[in-house]
């Protein structure tokens, strides 16, 4: 892809079956267990598998914060009616976000024994049924600041752009590991523009930039491995307290490696393989189809790994280092097998993302 030749060429699809696989991936990875000694070689087998798939995944979030920012932040649509942008996202998210509320409701209740009362729901609604819709909040906040961000954007020169993202860098990611590995502490007030925000400007950001190939693939490997082996290192000098500073997506190495693959990935339309239609189709299915995979898979993967479906697949039933892959993949296609059919009812369709 030229990045000069703007956001109509942007591999959406693509870009969204990575996501949506790291993400089955990630979860599968993160499965809790219990009655494991973790210093037998099944425990560090297990550990070992789970943190380099884990580290693997962690890129998910970031990719997409990053692909809604390059497509909601684009200049041509700082011009839109608030009414409109904001009548779209409902559409969008706000119908699949009541339906897959009311499912995970009643999956908490008869599965979890989770009491549905009317605190509980209102506080399920409030922060979400189920772990996993974090995102969808996280999208909503990104959204109300979506109108204003387009119109600084729009008018913001690269230079600007450029300052305002070494700023959320240093503040993200520079000044949180100071205050772990340094000697000395910096004040968190400081950096006010961290987070997601970053992300979601990068995005739009990024479909313009280019970099070496080589670099990128340099980038993404070390992220990487820095995930995994420091993970590793960190664990066993800091202790579990600090297990999850290189999987966050705020971290020098999550950040390195997410940017990576979303360059690496909009230029893959000039990848050959991309040119076959079968490929396509897959990439088209799966794309598609991600709001809703997204809401659903969490049920199916439980659903995997309780054995609700006559064989269990979890952590611990088989070699983790095929299990974790092997439990994403199913989940994936049993979410497929489900939702490509249910979408072909029409008002099903518009509820379930």
């Amino acid at each position: 892809m030229d990045p000069k030749e703007g956001y109509s060429f942007l591999p959406v699809n693509l870009i969204r079956t990575v996501g949506i696989v790291l993400v089955i991936l990630l979860h599968s990875s993160t499965e809790a267990y219990i009655n494991i000694d973790l210093m037998s070689n099944q425990g560090v087998q297990i550990w070992w598998a789970s943190n380099i798939f884990d580290s693997i995944a962690r890129v998910c979030i970031p990719l997409f914060v990053m692909l809604a920012g390059a497509l909601s932040l684009q200049p041509s649509k700082a011009d839109e009616p608030l009414k409109l942008f904001f009548k779209k996202r409902w559409t969008r998210l706000g119908l699949p976000f009541i339906f897959w509320c009311v499912v995970y409701f009643v999956w908490g209740t008869f599965i979890h024994g989770t009491p549905l009362t009317p605190q509980s729901v209102t506080q399920g609604v409030l922060t979400g049924p189920h772990y996993h819709f974090w995102f969808i909040y996280l999208l909503v906040g990104l959204y109300l600041l979506t109108p204003i961000l387009r119109v600084t954007l729009k008018y913001a020169n690269r230079k600007i752009l450029k300052y305002t993202l070494v700023v959320w860098f240093i503040g993200t990611a520079v000044a949180p590991a100071i205050n772990i590995f340094g000697a000395f502490s910096l004040n968190a007030n400081f950096f006010i523009f961290t987070g997601w925000l970053g992300y979601f400007i990068l995005g739009a950001y990024l479909v313009k930039s280019e970099i070496k190939k080589g670099l990128l693939y340099v980038g993404l490997i070390g992220g990487l491995l820095l995930t995994m082996g420091g993970t590793y290192l960190i664990v066993g000098t800091l202790g579990e307290k600090f297990s999850q500073y290189f999987y966050d997506g705020f971290s020098v190495n999550m950040i390195i490696a997410s940017i990576c693959l979303f360059l690496l990935l909009l230029r893959a339309p000039n990848v050959s393989l991309l040119e076959h239609s079968n490929f396509n189709k897959v990439l088209s299915l799966i794309g598609n189809n991600t709001l809703a995979i997204y809401l659903f898979h969490v049920i199916v993967l439980e659903s995997l790994q309780n054995g609700y479906f006559g064989l269990t697949l979890s952590i611990t039933s088989m070699n983790p280092f095929i299990g974790i892959p092997l439990s994403a993949a199913l989940t994936l296609l049993i979410c497929l097998v489900v939702i490509v059919p249910l979408k072909w009812i029409p008002y099903i369709k518009r509820v379930i993302g």
